[in-house]
């Protein structure tokens, strides 16, 4: 076997630069919060709407990295996903202590500043919390639940670990859209039954080692006391103000998380082999897109095919793969999140791309009704 030549890590920086565009973030954040006014617009504008430009750019990236690269060599890579978490927490009550000493800014202002950094966390923090909670080690599992922590969405980790990863584009997943469902019928739905399946799923977990529910080491006594310990701080630097302010960052990261979770697999359903179970998960039950510049910004959560495929693959290694084997959307993630907020548009622009995607994989499927309820309940 050839060795694979081993590069400096100071050499590997520049390609790994451009996914830590997300710190710059950061400093406009605090000029944001300086200014006030027209700039409380930069944070939704600087991540909806710049890395949609960009895209439309720079355009497309389908060029595959090498599987065989050693881990060493991704040391770039990972760094900012672990430095994320000390500076997202920094930044949000760094920001509150300034915020509750100074008076320049009104109320309102106050809540579209806390509002935007929600946007943050939830497009960048979370994204990073999904990768570090894929990883063996486990400084960075732990990481990723102080994030989720920070957003009040504990329970994501399980629900996603447990759930969503072994359900995806089944009925038992409530986490995949259904095809023609709003995203304001989704948000509320999946609010309430991703908490309940991912507590049932631990419950069913704890059960099979002959565990009650409220054994100790059911990770909930966990999420429950680090977002008990978020708010518990918040409050002590602003009191009830600082609870709110930092609901209020919270509310809008769930929000965009789940904007992109309705994204991601919207309309896409495994075939059903009977008995309740489903054929095994294929490149083709994911959206995906290979637009550079959003996935720069999102570490490359639109090759998501290649991330159910294996899960625990870090995100500069994860595969792009073309039409003819999954369903590719017309706009990266940011562009497709805001067309969500407006039903008409997106089932204008993804109905005809779902039943198109249905005749070409599943041309024998002439009822959908079926698939669009549960089969097999997840356990209680």
């Amino acid at each position: 076997m050839t060795a694979i030549p081993q590069v400096p890590k100071f050499a590997r920086l520049g390609a790994a630069l451009p996914f830590w565009m997300s710190l710059g973030l950061v400093p406009l954040a605090i000029f944001v919060a300086m200014q006030g006014g027209w700039a409380l617009l930069l944070l939704p504008l600087s991540t909806w709407y710049l890395f949609t430009g960009l895209d439309y750019f720079i355009g497309l990236n389908t060029k595959n990295p090498d599987l065989e690269t050693p881990e060493d060599q991704l040391f770039w890579y990972r760094l900012i996903t672990l430095l994320w978490t000390p500076v997202q927490l920094i930044t949000i009550f760094g920001l509150m202590i300034y915020v509750v000493q100074t008076d320049h800014l009104s109320g309102f202002e106050e809540w579209a500043l806390f509002a935007g950094l929600g946007i943050l966390s939830g497009t960048v923090g979370i994204t990073y919390s999904h990768e570090l909670m894929h990883q063996k080690p486990k400084l960075e599992r732990w990481m990723a639940d102080i994030l989720m922590a920070s957003v009040l969405y504990s329970h994501f980790r399980s629900e996603h670990l447990l759930v969503h990863h072994r359900y995806v584009a089944t009925p038992r997943d409530p986490v995949t859209a259904r095809y023609g469902e709003s995203f304001y019928r989704f948000f509320p739905r999946v609010l309430k039954q991703c908490w309940v399946s991912a507590f049932n799923a631990e419950k069913a977990m704890l059960a099979r080692k002959g565990l009650k529910w409220y054994d100790k080491s059911n990770p909930f006594w966990m999420y429950w006391a680090l977002q008990a310990g978020f708010v518990l701080l918040a409050a002590i630097i602003g009191g009830w103000w600082g609870a709110f302010l930092f609901s209020v960052q919270a509310f809008w990261a769930i929000f965009q998380l789940e904007l992109v979770n309705y994204v991601e697999h919207y309309g896409l359903t495994r075939k059903h082999l009977g008995d309740g179970k489903y054929e095994h998960v294929l490149p083709r039950h994911s959206w995906n897109s290979a637009l550079r510049a959003s996935n720069w910004l999102l570490i490359n959560l639109q090759r998501h095919s290649d991330h159910h495929y294996k899960p625990n693959r870090r995100f500069p290694l994860l595969q792009t793969y073309g039409e003819d084997e999954a369903p590719q959307l017309p706009q990266g993630y940011p562009l497709m999140t805001m067309m969500a907020l407006f039903p008409s548009i997106w089932k204008k622009t993804m109905n005809p791309r779902v039943k198109a995607w249905r005749e070409r994989y599943y041309p024998e499927i002439t009822d959908w009704e079926p698939y669009k309820r549960a089969t097999n309940p997840l356990p209680r």
